[in-house]
């Protein structure tokens, strides 16, 4: 169901605007518009509140939050930071500048230093370690190199699946150089070759265009390892390694010490900015005058008190709270605010992705949440399908509990898999006939009709058809409650008129065709043809009042609705007659375990067929033939200004 909104205006002094702002954020109630309109006719006019107004709190949020990167974590004293939260809370905006921007002037420049110094480091580090461990591969090869000045050594590291590159980079250096030059190559590791080059310094720049060129991956030494031997650069890096490590501990240290002292503070300065910085995205909302704000919005006629309450006795009867009297039209436009049951959360989900109901017409979301895992039961209607289907829809609820679009379709799956079980039950059936052919179960008889769906099939249409009726008629009968609603809010009242004209002489006029055709077929008195066929002859007028020359195509419509219902049989009848044949082709392999194979195969994909198609069709059902009765959707959701995890309306 919708919950009904009214439309508020909260006015105070304007330094007790960011603590207002927290308490309705904290409250989490309120849906904030533009306020930017007349405090009353003729009275005021409001000029919106600009970002210059609001201080640098996105800035200082981002820089606190910078600080924090580069501060190692410690174990915090949840009590602590719970005081040091509520102290620095309790603090004017303009103290809480003051102080946020005294801690970032004293730690920003000291923690981003030291913390540019490790990361330097550290990434000097890995560089080390790349090199210490192509100079102890290649370093042996030193001795076949020849000792000549004016030489320069390039390493290249090649995959070994493109070792045959070697050749052709060696015979590219024989041209380049004109053969002044060595090339040796040995395994780096299991997937690398490192290559050592050496070659007359002036074709370096030749020699180091051809590399660049054919994109092979030439490692270049720091300067000041150039023109040392292997062994010496080797030791070199070791002694470099080693003062690294040290040096990156004495950082650590010191990042250590400000993080003990500060880090409490700073992750309670970080949480209030950044609730702060949530609440400048509505300050273009908010209107002022020189001394005043004025914010309006939408909240639930519930909540209202409770909030009116508590920014009276926070502010001492400063800031008041208006409830504003509007025009029905202006009421229309309020935000659409689901509060359902929690069975029928899963199914808002649905319709609020098709597209949310209008605040002032009925959600059809409890009727769905009835009828959309009844169709799916009756459809798929096997015990054994509805165990995997439920076990398959555990899991994932179990296995993804984060992602809240999948939790909702796999409750939907669920509340069907309960009817697929049940429906499988009355039907006899598991896995096809399987249980029945074991002696496990037999199909039960009801109302003289016994529910085997492979035999029964015109009971079973009928009953489709029934359901449609029953159905498409609630759907008209809803319409009927929204165009009074209408009405009651002086809205469209003539267009509201003409919807109960047509919609009630719709269900008139299907009320007679029904005892017509049944008289027909003899499954009522024939006397009752006569009584249908009046029914029809006072229905049609009201429709043609309600809907014109077009109203009565609107019967067609509506009877073709109906007959649409039919697919619930006959996707039923389909997948239990492929669940018989996979038990069936199974049967006759004359290897045993071909014949199971080949019945889990058919079977897997009829429960595949099974979860989606009568899922789609049941959402159909819905959407198309009993919603186009009475819903338009295309409603504003509610949107409170709240934290993520409060303010929680009960």
């Amino acid at each position: 169901m919708l919950q009904k909104m009214v439309k508020i205006q909260v006015m105070g002094p304007k330094k007790d605007l960011h603590n207002v702002l927290d308490v309705l954020y904290a409250k989490g109630s309120v849906h904030i518009e533009d306020a930017a309109a007349p405090v009353a006719p003729g009275e005021i006019t409001l000029k919106k509140m600009t970002g210059e107004q609001v201080g640098d709190i996105a800035v200082a949020h981002s820089k606190i939050g910078g600080i924090l990167l580069t501060l190692p974590k410690i174990k915090t004293d949840e009590k602590a930071v719970a005081n040091s939260y509520s102290s620095l809370k309790a603090m004017s905006h303009e103290n809480l500048l003051i102080r946020v921007n005294s801690v970032i002037n004293e730690l920003e420049n000291a923690t981003k230093t030291l913390a540019k110094e490790k990361s330097d480091l550290e990434l000097a580090l890995i560089n080390l370690g790349r090199y210490e461990k192509i100079i102890d591969k290649i370093r042996p090869l030193e001795t076949s190199m020849p000792k000549l000045e004016g030489f320069e050594v390039t390493v290249l590291l090649i995959q070994k699946e493109f070792k045959d590159v070697i050749d052709i980079i060696r015979n590219a250096l024989a041209e380049i150089t004109k053969r002044q030059f060595e090339l040796m190559s040995a395994e780096l590791d299991e997937t690398t070759i490192a290559a050592v080059t050496i070659f007359n310094k002036r074709y370096s720049e030749q020699v180091h265009s051809y590399f660049f060129n054919q994109n092979v991956n030439e490692v270049r030494l720091p300067p000041e390892y150039l023109g040392k031997p292997f062994n010496e650069i080797f030791t070199l890096i070791e002694e470099r390694k080693e003062a690294s490590i040290q040096e990156i501990s004495r950082l650590n240290t010191e990042l250590e010490k400000i993080s003990s002292k500060w880090y409490t503070e700073l992750s309670a300065l970080h949480r209030i900015l950044g609730e702060r910085t949530e609440e400048l995205s509505i300050f273009g909302k908010i209107g002022q005058t020189e001394y005043t704000f004025v914010l309006a919005g939408w909240i639930p006629k519930k909540a209202l008190s409770e909030t009116r309450d508590t920014l009276k006795d926070t502010f001492r009867g400063r800031v008041i709270v208006n409830e504003l009297t509007l025009t029905p039209d202006e009421m229309a436009e309020a935000p659409t605010f689901y509060d359902n049951p929690r069975f029928v959360k899963p199914f808002e989900f649905l319709m609020r992705v098709v597209s949310p109901a209008k605040s002032t017409e009925f959600d059809p979301s409890p009727v769905m949440a009835i009828f959309l895992p009844l169709f799916f039961g009756i459809m798929v209607g096997d015990i054994g399908y509805g165990l995997i289907i439920l076990a398959f829809a555990l899991i994932m609820k179990w296995k993804f509990p984060d992602r809240d679009w999948l939790q909702h379709l796999m409750n939907v799956l669920i509340i069907g898999a309960i009817w697929t079980i049940f429906f499988g039950w009355l039907y006899g059936e598991f896995f096809g006939d399987l249980g029945e052919q074991m002696g496990w179960i037999e199909p039960k008889t009801f109302f003289g009709v016994t529910w085997n769906r492979m035999e029964a099939i015109v009971p079973f249409l009928i009953l489709s058809i029934a359901i449609g009726v029953f159905h498409v008629f609630l759907g008209l009968i809803l319409g009927i409650v929204n165009a009074y609603t209408e009405i009651s809010c002086r809205r469209h009242v003539d267009r509201a008129k003409k919807h109960i004209c047509e919609k009630s002489g719709m269900m008139i006029v299907i009320t007679g065709l029904i005892l017509v055709i049944a008289g027909l077929a003899l499954a009522l008195p024939t006397a009752l043809i006569t009584t249908g066929a009046v029914l029809i002859i006072i229905a049609i007028p009201l429709i043609f009042i309600g809907g014109g020359a077009f109203g009565t195509f609107e019967i067609m419509s509506t009877v073709t609705n109906i007959l649409s219902y039919s697919r619930i049989m006959a996707i039923g009848m389909a997948s239990v007659i492929l669940a018989v044949v996979a038990n069936k082709l199974g049967g006759m392999m004359e290897v045993a375990l071909v014949g199971i194979i080949i019945a889990v195969l058919l079977h897997t994909l009829n429960l595949a067929l099974a979860m989606f198609s009568p899922f789609l069709h049941s959402l159909r059902l819905h959407l198309v033939e009993f919603d186009s009765k009475f819903y338009e959707g295309g409603g504003k959701m509610y949107k409170p200004f709240k934290k993520e995890d409060g303010g929680k309306l009960v």
